[in-house]
């Protein structure tokens, strides 16, 4: 079922320059055939995922950074089993050109798997900037996470943030996906006023079908109350239709304060929708510089 025509304010088109994507290891393909459609210099995240090995993901990256973009692999902390598979995989992004930017999360397991508890430990290593790295991604988390308390995670919003200018790393921090703008707003408010001033790409749903955005919501924890999905575009009875994040942005422009909130980009999670995300990007653009 195809997605409608998206049309947004030439304040939420604003919002757009300097966007980010992500990809997994396996969507070279689909990033090879986007490529025309992402302007040259646009960062594009490679996940970490369990089951794609460093290779696959070292593959992905330097496809990234060989069609004129800037890649931004991921390194999950607690999937790493030894220092050494930490420091083999910085060194073959550097001799790939692809270390300049990366992104450090915690990552999913309960347990460590190796001797980094969080990304803060990764952080903390050094190691990082020994393999040429210069900014580092960390996760922000609007409606909180599932698994951690709201004061832990504004206390290790704090502290990364600070480790990160004390090493003399430039530090963004790129949020969870929603669909409501307000606690997104309330959010980096917040964030401001606890002194957390890095940039801040707001996490975007890409256009999908409903059942895919609803499945990945479950997933990461996001509400999904039946007032938000419809405000959204989506229906929680109607699981057939599809939704491009196009009122999400001219609310999140509309509510926007630049004195309040600070700067902030957009960063798409494109669901294995790499082509038709960049797509709807390129057409929200265009519709709404001619509305």
């Amino acid at each position: 079922m195809p997605i409608s025509t998206p049309t947004g304010s030439p304040a939420a088109v604003g919002l757009l320059t300097g966007f980010s994507l992500e990809m997994t290891g396996r969507d070279v393909p689909a990033l090879r055939e986007a490529a025309p459609q992402i302007p040259r210099g646009t960062r594009v995240n490679v996940t970490f995922l369990g089951h794609e090995d460093p290779a696959l993901r070292l593959a992905a990256a330097r496809a990234v950074r060989e069609h004129g973009f800037v890649p931004v692999p991921h390194i999950s902390a607690r999937r790493l089993r030894s220092p050494g598979e930490l420091e083999e995989f910085l060194a073959d992004l550097a001799e790939a050109g692809a270390a300049e930017q990366v992104l450090v999360v915690g990552g999913d397991p309960g347990a460590p798997e190796g001797p980094y508890e969080d990304s803060l430990a990764v952080i903390r290593t050094g190691m990082l900037q020994r393999h040429g790295v210069r900014g580092v991604s960390i996760g922000g988390y609007p409606e909180g996470h599932p698994a951690v308390d709201d004061d832990v995670l504004w206390s290790a919003l704090v502290a990364k943030t600070a480790a990160l200018r004390e090493q003399g790393l430039e530090p963004t921090v790129i949020t969870q996906f929603g669909f409501d703008t307000r606690p997104v707003l309330a959010w980096l408010a917040e964030a401001r006023r606890r002194g957390v001033d890095a940039p801040v790409r707001i996490g975007v749903p890409g256009p999908a079908g409903a059942r895919r955005l609803l499945g990945y919501a479950r997933r990461f924890g996001v509400a999904t109350s039946a007032g938000i999905v419809q405000k959204y575009g989506l229906s929680l009875t109607h699981l057939l239709g599809t939704a491009g994040p196009d009122r999400f942005l001219c609310d999140l422009a509309e509510g926007y304060d630049a004195e309040v909130h600070g700067p902030v980009l957009l960063h798409f999670y494109t669901f294995g929708g790499l082509g038709a995300t960049a797509a709807w990007i390129r057409e929200f653009g265009a519709h709404g510089a001619a509305s």
